[in-house]
């Protein structure tokens, strides 16, 4: 069962990372107000405001990354203890894997070529690309036979080379290397490879008992407020605080309802190679609009959110929610597996609703509890999307270039500023794209360009299966 590949999981997984990378290609300033996060569109003139509430697609791709990520835990944490691989080596491994990510998000801040040099030049393009390769031996598996010692002292070189030239780099602004200086979202990331990789490995048998941890989380997150109150002190207490702050554990919220996904998802797999149950007519005859309610779901209420019209959307959202329960009540391979998605996904979008009001409204920065609840249960909708489109319909031509994005996302999050951009501006190029930042439809076109350049390289070296793993 170790083999089994979740290729929704995948494309899920690719989609959100492709998104992410177009959401900060598209030309700024010049598109529609929900092409940009809610809170630094043209409500708020492209700058940052707390006050504006709503929730556009971009607000969507990190949390679906999350959520994704918790979704790979059963097929991940999950195999290695059915191979018999202690917990407490899971969580040795789990913090090897967090403190990886902290040095990747470190490394990649610095090396990015806007940090490098204002405006950029050669040599931040060439400090970029030499980044890039540099990270092949830190975070590859090298492809040939040779002792782990030999492996071991390779990575240890390329570390070494890496912050070397880390601490030699002349920054642009008269900055200077320091570990405070990261990439939010990987760092993010690094948190929950830690945190809830520990909580997964010793509640992988008691869901409930994970999802119970939540309140707990929420509980000291509400009761920091009080600037005399414990909660207080732990929320501001971190021996690393360039690594871990408790804030980055509010993720939770997402990452953890995302095990319980893949949870669903691992069972449906193994099921499905277990038995040779075919699809009834009935529950092929409701796929389509299985398939185009639960993307309905989504955009309805990204629309609905975003525009602030919230007695229509959530009075439509019960009914597209209702009639996708009807839906759902027919008996089939695949369907058993689609309710209990549904049902989470239900839970966590209604609770969502109800809590919008709360924190002034829903919003991703700062974020509010209905954020992650409904981010967490508009994921769960989005899995029974995949599931059909990549393990029913299977729409190769639409989902394998997202599966292959889905299978190699550290190089797909990179690729475009440390390979794309560096090219295009090394062939002379890069005042082409300047052009495209004029007009709403060449601004968007900008962002597709980019993103399928960094699509093409990412599938470059996924077919040729270079890897890289944490």
């Amino acid at each position: 069962m170790s083999k089994l590949r979740a290729t929704s999981l995948d494309a899920f997984r690719g989609y959100a990372i492709l998104t992410m990378v177009l959401s900060g290609s598209i030309a700024w300033g010049v598109l529609p107000g929900w092409m940009y996060h809610a809170q630094v569109g043209p409500r708020s003139n492209f700058v940052f405001d707390g006050s504006v509430y709503g929730i556009t697609w971009v607000d969507l791709v990190f949390p679906f990354f999350l959520f994704a990520m918790g979704a790979a835990f059963p097929f991940s944490i999950g195999s290695k203890i059915r191979n018999g691989i202690s917990r407490w080596r899971i969580v040795y491994d789990s913090v090897l894997r967090g403190i990886r990510l902290t040095f990747f998000a470190i490394f990649i801040q610095h090396i990015y070529p806007w940090s490098v040099s204002s405006p950029q030049d050669t040599r931040s393009w060439l400090i970029a690309l030499a980044g890039f390769v540099l990270m092949f031996p830190m975070f590859m598996r090298i492809p040939l036979k040779m002792p782990d010692y030999l492996r071991l002292a390779i990575k240890v070189i390329a570390y070494s080379i890496g912050i070397v030239m880390l601490l030699n780099i002349h920054y642009a602004n008269e900055r200077v290397f320091s570990p405070g200086y990261s990439n939010i979202i990987i760092l993010v990331l690094a948190n929950m490879a830690i945190f809830g990789s520990i909580i997964y490995a010793f509640t992988i048998n008691h869901p409930w008992v994970r999802i119970a941890i939540l309140p707990f989380v929420a509980a000291i997150l509400l009761g920091s407020e009080h600037a005399e109150s414990w909660n207080h002190a732990l929320m501001n207490y971190s021996p690393l605080p360039w690594m871990y702050q408790f804030a980055y554990l509010k993720y939770l919220f997402i990452v953890l309802p995302g095990s319980i996904a893949g949870e669903y998802l691992y069972e449906w797999l193994h099921n499905r190679t277990a038995t040779e149950q075919s699809s009834s007519q009935d529950e092929h005859k409701r796929m389509p609009w299985i398939l185009l309610l639960t993307i309905g779901v989504i955009v309805f209420n990204l629309y609905g959110l975003y525009t602030r019209h919230l007695l229509i959307n959530l009075a439509g959202t019960v009914f597209l929610l209702g009639v996708l329960y009807v839906l759902l009540q027919v008996e089939g391979k695949n369907t058993n597996y689609w309710r209990k998605l549904y049902k989470a996904g239900t839970y966590l979008i209604l609770l969502g609703l109800f809590f919008e009001a709360y924190e002034g409204g829903v919003r991703k920065d700062p974020s509010t509890y209905s954020y992650y609840l409904l981010a967490s249960g508009l994921a769960f909708m989005a899995m029974i999307a995949f599931s059909i489109m990549c393990d029913v319909y299977s729409w190769n031509k639409l989902t394998r270039p997202l599966e292959y994005a889905g299978q190699n996302p550290m190089i797909a999050y990179v690729s475009t500023q440390l390979v794309a951009l560096p090219l295009i501006n090394l062939a002379g190029l890069g005042t082409c794209l300047t052009y495209f930042d004029q007009n709403p439809w060449l601004g968007f076109l900008k962002g597709v360009i980019i993103t399928s350049m960094a699509l093409l390289i990412t599938i470059l070296f996924t077919k040729l299966k270079c890897f890289w793993r944490t």
